[in-house]
């Protein structure tokens, strides 16, 4: 099964809407976002969460990142692609592109990074997106009526304030294409629930490194960015929907993110606590049981 995390009303962009099954789901590390709703999208099975909540109602840093992630490895989800809105940090990257971003730059600091508490757990995260995915959402970004840059840096910031311009241009001279809110802690606790992890970002603006039009006023400038991510996640779902088969017929075994625990776990079995065993069943059960 493939899960599908994004925006509010991905299910009707997706034309799933009245099929399927909705799963209202708790975790150890309690509720996700919203209820999950598995179904198919073109013969493919998926399971859709809204990563921001019904009605866009969690910010950024109030995200369920754990619970999210936990739940969607209980329904059986092997693999993720995430979708979400990012400013471009390159005048390359222009508003309404798409990004299949291969590295990643964590910023953030209030959120809960790891399912592992009990245990010392230390997974690889030097592809932080998966190679795979992304080389399956490679093949299909031909299909879509718009530019698919097919690598790039993600700074996820922690927000939900936007930057500084000081922050805007130290990003940029660390290498980053593309800032956003959402990907981090999502990719690593998907690596360390030996989940594949792709995302395809959204550029809606420029941050502010580069100066805004000064031809419009700011109600017009924020009425041209909502419909650059209206037109955005349109051709990103029609990109994410082209990938499904090629996807959905990846072997497990061809891909070293399904057995990132292989090594990592650092503890003396011996000394893990039952109910840290029995917390983590659903990750960690193949190799502590």
């Amino acid at each position: 099964m493939i899960g599908i995390i994004g925006g509010t009303g991905l299910g009707d962009t997706l034309g799933t809407v009245g099929k399927g099954q909705t799963h209202d789901i708790d975790t150890p590390f309690g509720r996700p976002s919203a209820p999950i709703l598995t179904t198919e999208v073109g013969g493919v099975p998926v399971a859709l969460l809204s990563r921001h909540g019904e009605g866009h109602v969690l910010n950024p840093s109030s995200v369920p990142y754990r619970a999210n992630i936990f739940a969607l490895k209980q329904l059986g989800v092997t693999r993720i692609i995430a979708s979400g809105a990012v400013g471009s940090l390159r005048e390359e990257i222009a508003p309404r592109d798409l990004v299949l971003p291969d590295q990643a730059i964590d910023r953030t600091f209030r959120r809960p990074g790891t399912f592992f508490e009990g245990l010392a757990v230390h997974v690889e995260m030097a592809a932080p997106f998966c190679p795979a995915l992304r080389a399956a959402l490679t093949s299909a970004a031909t299909t879509v009526p718009v530019k698919v840059h097919l690598r790039g840096t993600y700074v996820c910031m922690e927000g939900p304030q936007f930057s500084s311009r000081a922050e805007s241009e130290m990003h940029r001279q660390w290498g980053g294409d593309l800032i956003g809110m959402t990907v981090m802690p999502e990719a690593k606790l998907a690596r360390e629930a030996e989940i594949c992890y792709a995302s395809v970002a959204l550029s809606t603006d420029y941050d502010c490194w580069r100066a805004h039009r000064t031809d419009v006023d700011q109600i017009h400038l924020l009425e041209e960015i909502i419909a650059n991510v209206q037109s955005a996640t349109q051709n990103a779902l029609a990109l994410i929907r082209a990938g499904l088969p090629a996807i959905a017929s990846l072997p497990a075994s061809a891909c070293a993110c399904q057995q990132a625990l292989k090594l990592a776990i650092w503890s003396d079995r011996r000394h893990i606590p039952r109910e840290v065993r029995d917390r983590l069943a659903p990750i960690t059960a193949k190799y502590l049981d």
